[in-house]
């Protein structure tokens, strides 16, 4: 065996992670204009004058964008040749919510976080895709990739609330060019089209546990970004904490999905998808009983950090399950489950913001303690492969 032959299998390894992390930067780029749109809000709140409904619409806004065409999107992925679709979608993610705070009507700001929410359907199910073919069947490296994403959402609050406390909403123009340059990375660094994998047939796709799947992470999505929008209305408005110690509770949370995101893959190689899914589930429940009603807003910071873990625990495992159900299909399972379950629970903050107007923000973290109940239940219903 010549020292070539020996050394092949390695580069070939390090050139798969250095893919894997340039996705995984692209997904955190991504993200960050999704995780901006609830770091926003409570700007648009106290600077624009908006209602708590109002407000909660520009989340229904960016979660309408990404998650009703994600699933079409995903078909056209594992269709045909779309490997600029990933560039675009993240560059048209950043100008629509960097261009949203400099602009007075509220209808043209609602537009303009819907056109960045398409952008993040646009770049997720093509991006899974390629991320699942470079992970290959591992699925800690599956969950570097879905950590960019939840590091995407920890540094939206992290950046954004400096300048938007100095600067006021207008300061999202800022965050328009890291979207132009991971868009043009992307571009630079496309791989060549598989020849024949459009043909190819990797087993039975199982769609009735995909659907299950699709439950449970909907529910995930509900809970995250019931979190994400209403945390730091939560700490100003029943805490009676400054703006902030807010954003710090918001950061709190989301360097716990980062670790939890991390921590489910690494789980999912030792014990199992299906059994990390319950686990996550199961953990959620009480970590967010314990921000709900400890006292003080300093305490209710640990259990945040300990919700960001519990609810991301099963972020990535769901994404890499569900591309193992549908293994015909990864772009579709993308779309589905990195794209639309994920976005989807954008849908109910207006249902949220109702609660929140009835009861404040504490109402709304007392419904966010029942809902993961769901995703245990529906856990248990998930085969094992």
């Amino acid at each position: 065996m010549t020292q070539t032959s020996v050394q092949a299998p390695a580069a070939r390894a390090a050139s798969a992670w250095r893919r894997m992390w340039l996705w995984a930067t692209a997904h955190a780029v991504d993200d960050l204009y999704q995780g901006l749109v609830p770091a926003c809000v409570p700007y648009f709140v106290l600077d624009r004058h908006y209602g708590y409904v109002a407000a909660s619409g520009l989340t229904m806004a960016a979660a309408l964008g990404s998650s009703i065409p994600q699933p079409f999107i995903g078909l056209a992925v594992d269709r045909f040749r779309l490997g600029w679709l990933a560039a675009a979608g993240v560059a048209l993610a950043g100008l629509g919510l960097g261009l949203s705070g400099l602009v007075e009507p509220y209808p043209v700001v609602w537009a303009l976080v819907l056109l960045s929410g398409l952008g993040v359907a646009m770049f997720h199910p093509a991006a899974g895709k390629g991320a699942r073919e470079t992970a290959g069947d591992s699925a800690t490296a599956m969950s570097v990739f879905a950590a960019g994403g939840s590091v995407g959402f920890f540094l939206a609050p992290v950046l954004a609330t400096p300048v938007l406390i100095a600067m006021g909403v207008g300061a999202t123009v800022l965050f328009i060019p890291p979207a132009l340059l991971v868009a043009f990375a992307l571009l630079r660094n496309r791989p060549p089209a598989r020849a024949g994998a459009a043909g190819t047939r990797a087993g039975t796709d199982r769609w009735a546990p995909f659907m299950v799947l699709t439950g449970i992470e909907v529910v995930r999505s509900v809970t995250f970004f019931g979190v994400l929008t209403f945390i730091e209305l939560f700490w100003i408005r029943h805490l009676d904490a400054g703006r902030g110690l807010a954003g710090a509770a918001l950061a709190c949370f989301l360097v716990g999905g980062v670790a939890g995101t991390l921590l489910g893959g690494r789980l999912a190689d030792r014990m199992g998808l299906v059994r990390t899914v319950q686990i996550g589930g199961l953990l959620a429940i009480p970590a967010l009983a314990g921000l709900r009603l400890l006292p003080g807003p300093c305490l209710p910071m640990l259990f945040a950090v300990l919700a960001g873990i519990a609810v991301n625990i099963p972020f990535a495992v769901l994404v890499k399950l569900g591309q193992d159900y549908l293994p015909n299909r990864p772009g579709t399972a993308a779309g589905v489950t990195l794209g639309l379950g994920v976005s989807v629970g954008g849908l109910a903050a207006p249902v949220l913001g109702v609660t929140a107007e009835a009861y404040g923000p504490q109402g709304v973290f007392t419904v966010l303690c029942l809902v993961p109940i769901a995703a245990v239940a529906l856990g248990l219903f998930l085969p094992r492969k």
